[in-house]
């Protein structure tokens, strides 16, 4: 097994979901206090999976102060203008799972205890530090904010539990703990500490209440632009496969949103690669194609290898393996290999809107099998069975150890989009089903002995 990016999955404490948010949908929670806390002393602890880069990402704030990552991608504190407790780290990798804490203590006398910052257990290195006894927009009896700042510059990836402790500083020890036989940092149970007035614990696992308050203080917080829909078990005890915006070349015209799950935009040749990657065992994922009704616009559901420096063959090498709906040639389904596109003739219709492609990879053997909208057929139009292993879409893809991404392309003219289902759908499901160890709600079913694509999955069966 090989995983490319993304947290080992480690025993012990479970964290069951996480909040998904789009900043181009202006999600965010809010919350105003009846009277105001401790502003002096205080600590913030929440784990994070980034989706946007390089923007003024903001994972909370509350009247002048923002906890946020900056355009250079450092996290910062921010009051008044001032980025108190600025890192001097930067935080790029959106495959993998950040645990933040900041711990205040403005009535320390020495001021480096004044602000201090850990990410997966360990403190860092910070400039800038508070004045003596100095009062933070935090815990004041004004509005806050989770995953935005004064209703703007909106936070973009997945939050889970979010704690505030009112009155204390804290350490990173107090929300986690390294893992006895990985060494990985890794949530722990937080409902017994003490959370102060104004303290909360937001685990998001009511999806009809996704701000609850589980700290028994009844801190809710009001919900903006979120449904039950952005509730995810993508969390850092089971990371799940996105697309990675790294993969994507700048001049391409292709965008991601939904918690890097959806692709819009329009490219030839380019396209958005997943942030896990594996080398053995039968793995499952949908895409919903949104394909333009005319012009030569084609959408490519493949996958994409990238092989092992330690390979005998050319580590440069590509393959890719898919099919498309080219409605240039007559709305029909088309194979394609290594960037040659053969035009599949058994009367095989391309996808319109909505058309959800199952995708069973089985790296075992090397057989990639297409499902349109729950039929498996291979190339010739034959009835395919993934758990029988017959009639798959393609054969021959490599069981060396080559890694296989998940691949999505939206090419050339008009307007496609692809939302991508490795489990947690960024669209409505009709029906609801999980693979073989209860993991992921898609719109098929999941073939036997075929999973999802999550951290959980790979350490078992990769």
């Amino acid at each position: 097994m090989l995983i490319v990016g993304g947290n080992q999955s480690a025993g012990g404490y479970e964290v069951a979901n996480s909040l998904r948010f789009d900043d181009g949908s202006s999600d965010y929670l809010n919350r105003t206090p009846a009277s105001a806390g401790n502003r002096k002393t205080f600590t913030i602890s929440v784990w994070i999976k980034r989706s946007v880069l390089t923007s003024q990402d903001h994972i909370a704030s509350a009247s002048g102060t923002e906890i946020r990552f900056t355009s250079t991608d450092n996290t910062a504190m921010r009051d008044g203008g001032t980025n108190y407790g600025l890192s001097d780290a930067v935080f790029r990798d959106v495959s993998a799972w950040y645990h933040i804490v900041y711990a205040i203590d403005t009535t320390q006398a020495t001021e480096s205890n004044r602000i201090k910052l850990y990410v997966n257990g360990t403190q860092f290195t910070v400039t800038t530090f508070p004045t003596l006894n100095f009062d933070f927009g935090w815990n004041n009896n004004t509005e806050h904010q989770i995953g935005a700042s004064s209703g703007t510059e909106f936070f973009g990836g997945y939050m889970a539990e979010f704690v505030n402790i009112d009155g204390q500083q804290l350490d990173a020890t107090s929300f986690g703990e390294f893992d006895g036989d990985t060494g990985i940092w890794k949530p722990i149970d937080v409902s017994g500490l003490t959370f102060g007035t104004n303290g909360f614990y937001l685990p998001f696992e009511n999806s009809a209440a996704l701000g609850q308050d589980d700290s028994g203080n009844g801190n809710n917080f009001t919900v903006n632009n979120l449904t039950s829909i952005d509730q995810t078990t993508d969390t850092p005890t089971n990371n799940y496969a996105t697309f990675n915006p790294l993969t994507i070349p700048s001049s391409s015209g292709l965008t991601l949103s939904n918690g890097n799950l959806s692709l819009s935009g329009s490219s030839t040749d380019a396209g958005a690669k997943a942030t896990l990657g594996v080398s053995s065992g039968k793995w499952y994922w949908e895409v919903k194609a949104n394909v333009a009704s005319s012009g030569s616009d084609r959408h490519l559901v493949a996958t994409d290898i990238v092989r092992q420096i330690t390979s005998a063959t050319d580590p440069n090498s590509q393959g890719i393996w898919g099919i498309q709906s080219r409605s240039g040639t007559g709305a029909t389904l088309n194979s394609y290999t290594n960037g040659t596109f053969s035009n599949v003739n058994t009367g095989s219709t391309g996808y319109d809107d909505n058309t959800i492609i199952s995708v069973a990879l089985d790296m075992d053997n090397g057989k990639l099998y297409f499902a349109k909208n729950g039929t498996w057929t291979d190339l010739a139009g034959n009835v395919g069975d993934p758990v029988a292993g017959t009639n798959p879409t393609f054969t021959g893809l490599p069981t060396d150890g080559t890694i296989i991404l998940p691949y999505v392309e939206n090419r050339q003219a008009g307007t496609p989009s692809s939302e991508i289902n490795f489990g947690n759908p960024p669209f409505s499901i009709s029906t609801g089903n999980a693979d073989d160890n209860g993991y992921g709600n898609f719109e098929y079913d999941v073939p036997d002995g075929y999973y999802a694509l999550n951290t959980k999955n790979l350490a078992e069966y990769g």
